[in-house]
Parts: C-alpha cells; sequence; structure tokens
C-alpha cells in the first residue's frame, strides 16, 4: 500500500472534488452519467489513493495494476480521477466532455486519454476484459519472474455495475475467473439498485453473493460511502490468494442530489441546474466556480504521485538487475513486449504444409500455428471446447490451469463470448499475440468483442473453422451463410478466406505481422484440392487480398472470382469453359479488407474495368461481393440457410460443382450476349 494519511476533512473534500468534476463536466455538455460517479466517489477515492499502483508519467509500465471501468457510462469518475492523479488529461479536456475531437467521449476508450485500460460501455465487455488481463499477469509472471526480481506482481481492479452483471458476457467471464482462481482480480460491484428504466428489482433479483460465491470467488459487503470499510475490504482482497475477489459496495446513486438521488433520473441524464445548485447546497460545495479543484485536493494527489514514482524507480532498478542477470530471459521478454516476429516467418510458414495432397484449411492452419509457436514467444490462445475440431492445440507448450500459468492453450469451455472478451484483456495486457477459436458459425455468439476489439486495434486472431455449407451433416444450425457478410461489414478487421494449404501459411503470416487490429481466419472443414501454382510463393498474392490464379491467353471473356474452398471450383469451371470456346481468369479473392488497401492501378490489374463480365462464386450471402461483381456481374451465392447431408451431396445440390458453375455461367454469358447494345460516348458505355 501506497498512502498518504490524509486528515477526515481534507478527504471529504477529495471524494466532493470528484464528485462535483463529474455533476459540471455532465451539466456542461447536457448529456452523460452523473449518478455513478456521485455514488462510487468515496471507495473510488479509497482506491485510487491507497491501493492503485500506476505512474501517471510512464502510462504504460508493465507492472502498473490494471483498473477497469467496465461500467462505462460513469466515465467521468475514471476522467476526473485521471486528471487528479496526474495523467496527461487537461481541466480543458474535462470541459469538453463528449464534445467532437476531445479525449473524453461518453465512455472510456483505450488509446485517447491516457490510463484508460479498456474500451468500456457496452456492459460486460470490461468485466472480461480484465479477466484477460488477469491471466496476462499470471502468465507473464509465471514465465519472468525469478527469485529475488518479482517484476510482475501487478492486480486488476475494475468497477462493475449491475447492468454488467445482468449481461450474459459476465456469467461466462465469472465462472472461468474462479476455477482459475485468479486472486489477482478484485472488482468492486456498485450496488446501486437503479438501472435506466427504474429500479433494478424490475428485472433483477439474483442474489449476487450467493452466485459469486458458487463461482468460486471471495465476497465482501460494504456500505459504500463508508471509507474504512472500503479501505478494509480492499485490504482483505489483497490478502486473498486463492480467489478472485467481489467487493458488493451498496451506495445511492446520484449521491446528494437532494430530488434525484436514488431514482432513474440520476443514471442518464444531467441532473440540470437547478438540482445540481441544490446538491451543492446540499454537501457544502460552492456554488461557483464550476469544475472547482481546490489547491489542497491537488497537493493530496500530487503527494500519492511521489510514491508512486518512487515505486516505479524501485522497480525500474530491480528490471536493470535482472536484465544482467537474466539475459535471455530479458531478450525474450523485449521480443515479446515488442510484438516481435521472424523477418521471414512468411517463408517459414510457406514451409511448414504438404502442397502435395488434398486438405482441409483447418489442417493446414493446425501445422502452421505449430512453427508460429515456436518462433513467437507471446503466441497464445484456445478454443470454445472445439480444439480438437478446429486444430488449435500447441502441442508442446502446456495447458493453463489453476496454480499453473507457465503453458500457451487455453481451454475456454463453452463460452465463445467471454474468450472473445477475455483475449481483447490478454492483447490489451501487451506481450501476447492470443488466438480464440470456434466454429464460424458461433461467431455470432462472440461479435461485440469483435468490434471492441477492433476499435482498440489490439491483434487478436480469430480462428473460424467449418466456415460454409459443406460442414455437411451437422445441418443449417452450424452452416454459416450471412457471416462472411457480418464480420466483413466491421471496420478494421481483416477477415481472410483461404484457398488451399500454401494460401492458409501466407494467411497465419499475414494475421501475425498485424499488430494493428484484429485478423479472423475462415478455414474449411472438408478437404480441398491444393491449386495448380508454378511455386508455393503465388500464395504470397494472398497479401493484397486478391490475385490471378490462372490467366488464358489472348483477349478475356470474363473474370471468375473466388475464395476459399470456391476456388478450386472455379478453377476447375474456367477449364470447362476454355472448353466451350470461352477464356476466363481466375481470381483468388481471400481478402476484401486487404484488397482496399492496395493502390487503384493494382486493383485494375486484377478486375479491369473493361471486364464486365464477372462472376463471383462464394457459398454464402451475396451481398459484400456487388462492388467487384459490378452492374453485369452474377454472383454464385447462397440467399438460403444449408442442408443436413454429406458435403458432397450439399454441393451438388445447392450448384457449387465445376459442371453446375459451367452451365450457370454458359447461361450468364449467352444472356449478356443477348442483351441490347448500348449507346456510347467516345467509345466509353454511356450512363444509363
Amino acid at each position: 500500500m501506497l498512502e498518504v494519511k490524509v486528515e477526515p476533512e481534507l478527504e471529504q473534500l477529495a471524494v466532493n472534488t470528484i464528485r462535483f468534476l463529474a455533476v459540471d463536466a455532465v451539466e456542461k455538455a447536457k448529456s452523460g452519467h452523473p449518478g455513478l460517479p456521485s455514488g462510487a466517489a468515496d471507495y473510488a477515492y479509497v482506491l485510487w489513493t491507497k491501493y492503485l499502483k500506476f505512474n501517471p508519467s510512464v502510462p504504460s509500465w508493465q507492472d502498473r495494476d490494471r483498473f477497469v471501468l467496465s461500467a462505462g457510462h460513469g466515465s467521468m469518475l475514471l476522467y476526473a480521477l485521471l486528471h487528479l492523479s496526474g495523467y496527461n488529461l487537461s481541466m480543458e479536456q474535462i470541459k469538453n466532455f463528449r464534445q467532437w475531437g476531445s479525449i473524453t467521449p461518453g465512455h472510456p476508450e483505450h488509446e485517447l486519454a491516457p490510463g484508460v485500460e479498456s474500451t468500456t460501455g457496452p456492459l460486460g465487455q470490461g468485466f472480461a476484459n480484465g479477466v484477460g488481463m488477469a491471466i496476462a499477469a499470471k502468465m507473464m509472471a509465471a514465465r519472468f519472474n525469478r527469485p529475488g526480481y518479482p517484476i510482475i506482481g501487478h492486480r486488476v481492479y475494475a468497477i462493475v455495475s449491475d447492468g454488467d452483471l445482468m449481461e450474459g458476457i459476465s456469467h461466462e467471464a465469472a465462472s472461468l475467473a474462479g476455477h482459475l482462481g485468479l486472486d489477482n482480480i478484485i472488482y468492486i460491484y456498485d450496488d446501486n439498485h437503479i438501472s435506466i428504466e427504474g429500479d433494478t428489482e424490475l428485472a433483477y433479483s439474483d442474489d449476487v453473493e450467493d452466485r459469486f460465491e458458487g463461482y468460486g470467488w471471495h465476497v465482501q459487503r460494504i456500505n459504500g460511502h463508508d471509507r474504512k470499510a472500503a479501505d478494509e475490504a480492499i485490504h482483505a482482497a489483497v490478502n486473498e490468494d486463492r480467489r478472485p475477489s467481489l467487493i458488493i459496495a451498496r451506495t445511492h446513486i446520484g449521491y446528494g442530489a437532494p430530488h434525484k438521488q436514488d431514482t432513474k433520473d440520476a443514471h442518464g441524464e444531467a441532473l440540470g441546474p437547478e438540482e445540481v445548485e441544490a446538491m451543492k447546497k446540499n454537501l457544502g460545495w460552492p456554488l461557483e466556480p464550476t469544475f472547482l479543484v481546490p489547491e489542497s485536493v491537488y497537493e493530496l494527489f500530487s503527494e500519492r504521485r511521489k510514491l508512486l514514482e518512487e515505486a516505479f524507480h524501485e522497480w525500474s532498478v530491480m528490471f536493470m538487475h535482472y536484465r544482467e542477470e537474466y539475459p535471455q530471459e530479458a531478450r525474450v521478454w523485449a521480443d515479446m513486449m515488442g510484438l516481435k516476429v521472424p523477418d521471414n516467418i512468411t517463408d517459414r510458414l510457406i514451409g511448414t504444409v504438404d502442397m502435395s495432397k488434398d486438405a482441409a484449411t483447418r489442417e493446414s492452419s493446425g501445422v502452421v500455428m505449430q512453427e508460429i509457436a515456436k518462433c513467437v514467444p507471446g503466441f497464445c490462445g484456445g478454443s470454445a471446447d472445439l480444439a480438437p475440431s478446429t486444430r488449435t492445440i500447441l502441442e508442446d507448450y502446456g495447458h493453463i490451469e489453476k496454480d499453473r500459468f507457465d503453458g500457451r492453450n487455453f481451454h475456454f469451455g463453452v463460452r465463445e463470448h467471454a474468450m472473445g472478451g477475455i483475449c481483447t484483456g490478454l492483447a490489451l495486457n501487451g506481450g501476447l499475440i492470443p488466438y480464440a477459436a470456434t466454429f464460424l458459425i458461433f461467431s455470432d455468439y462472440m461479435r461485440p468483442t469483435l468490434r471492441l476489439a477492433s476499435m482498440q486495434h489490439v491483434q487478436v486472431v480469430y480462428v473460424y473453422t467449418h466456415d460454409s455449407v459443406f460442414l455437411g451433416e451437422d445441418g443449417p444450425t452450424h452452416e454459416p451463410i450471412e457471416h462472411l457478410t457480418s464480420i466483413r461489414a466491421i471496420p478494421g478487421i481483416n477477415i481472410i478466406r483461404p484457398a488451399d494449404a500454401a494460401e492458409t501459411a501466407v494467411a497465419w503470416a499475414v494475421a501475425m505481422k498485424n499488430h494493428h487490429g484484429p485478423t479472423a481466419l475462415a478455414l474449411t472443414r472438408q478437404k480441398v484440392p491444393q491449386i495448380q501454382r508454378q511455386d508455393s510463393q503465388s500464395a504470397l498474392g494472398l497479401e493484397k487480398g486478391a490475385y490471378v490464379i490462372s490467366d488464358p491467353d489472348g483477349q478475356l471473356d470474363l473474370i471468375l472470382i473466388a475464395s476459399g474452398s470456391e476456388v478450386h471450383v472455379a478453377v476447375a469451371a474456367a477449364g470447362m469453359l476454355a472448353e466451350n470456346g470461352l477464356k476466363a481468369r481466375v481470381v483468388s479473392f481471400p481478402s476484401h479488407e486487404l484488397f482496399e488497401q492496395q493502390s487503384r492501378e493494382y486493383k485494375e490489374t486484377i478486375l479491369p474495368p473493361d471486364i464486365n463480365n464477372r462472376v463471383v462464386i462464394e457459398a454464402a450471402s451475396p451481398m459484400s461481393w456487388y462492388r467487384y461483381a459490378g452492374p453485369y456481374g452474377l454472383i454464385i451465392g447462397l440467399d438460403r440457410f444449408g442442408a443436413s447431408a454429406p458435403w458432397k451431396a450439399i454441393a451438388k445440390e445447392l450448384g457449387y460443382t465445376p459442371e453446375a458453375v459451367t452451365q450457370r455461367v454458359m447461361e450468364y454469358i449467352e444472356q449478356r450476349r443477348q442483351e441490347p447494345k448500348r449507346p456510347t460516348i467516345d467509345g466509353a458505355p454511356a450512363c444509363e
């Protein structure tokens, strides 16, 4: 504990400063949530001034405690604490709360204000992110700590709300945290009994204490406005060495507001000038100036900052000696913190796959992952109880278990949503490149976590196998249709659907080098033929999102565009079309996002604008393909659910054999030939 001894009067002044910075900011913005910061100020003050370990001058210090405001609607509580604690978050930014261009948005955003560990607001997400951060801390400690050198020993603190605990993701994440005995987690539940619609009794009557004890957590109850009780509870949680801790803090939302305390009106809107005035009078706070911070409060936080900087200096000296005594471990540490991958990783991964025989891309992926584990020490992850099917076990690297965190394989259980949120937390911790695996159909269960991972630019790899209706006998409940389009719609995430072993290897290399956002891989269950190539290096075209697989001599009649398991169908169909006098280019198109990053010149070499006859072949929703098919193109996609049958029967019945595709293309070309000629202007088609 790094504590500055403070008289009760100054403590109260500091607590009210936190309250009214939040109230004044929300009032100025005419928007926000004043209630939670007002109610949580007492125990938040205790946490931030007595327990939380951080250094505002070095916000990325790897052994800092993490503080996650999972109840992100109370963002002004966090901004007030960051400002007072000496982070680079000015009073001007506090006054610009929720305004265009500020670093104080309505819900905290990682990478905007320093000290914001996670983007929160969608409830339950921060809860799961914190579990990931706690696991990461355990893993890093197991790998790097040595006798006399506890270089990793921090904890994860969070404030969670009733909404967090209602959301299903918190149930999943809390269950796994208890199973793993994550004693470095201390969460405070702000139990204020109020949600947007009114009293939580409208829809929520869980016995939270029994629930979390059932998960294996250490649970305490306190009056959240009793700072001595908060101090004692946090102290007990710090000393708990077998279980994660939950402190249930009974608070009054909008504390001190005479007419709106304990009402839904304090939750999601400004209190209004009359109520703010009444609240300030009630708590003995000056009406003017607004955004008041007494100098003595700044001095209080400044004294604590000095203690924190001394602790950081001591850690830095220890780490310097650690590097001298354990140079090999220090090199691995530096590589992990830099998310370093070998310069030749693409060649290494291509060299691991067998391109002489048919193989499911999930199988090729599993082979590639073993090589990644050898050369990227921070590579780790797991599956939602599907590792044998997704082929994602790292064979030589052990498993994460209670009291054993030196492995790299996770057993997430059937908890896709928590898996996604935990992997985001692992990545946010730093040093780790996590993967999360399940069937593509179950990406629906983790969509909010995909979106937030992309928003935070974290490097997570989602391994989605069983990527189409060709999953087969399990039937339409397990066969993805709209999912490729759905993920492609998320800004900032690269989804790659490789066609064969060589493309799978390159796809993994792209994912490992993409340090600025998540990557999703869509992989087949069924075996697919290896694309006939002049050499394996031709698969490097995947790095640009789309490339030419085969080209006929002479003038093109049409372009066949396909992804994944449909590429070999397109190649075979091109041969049949040639027998019928049609010259077709075949384009493998594994990633829309990578293609859109290329120059216009490159795009036009792949899809020449003067070739309007284009046929897209993908056994999924056609929605994301129209911009590439063009106004005259044909998309052989699916606007129906699948069926339960062997995959080859499904391919035949749904028209995804070379023969069926050839027939569709012949009919399409004949129809195009019969279309009336459009007038042209200077040789170009006239606008219609």
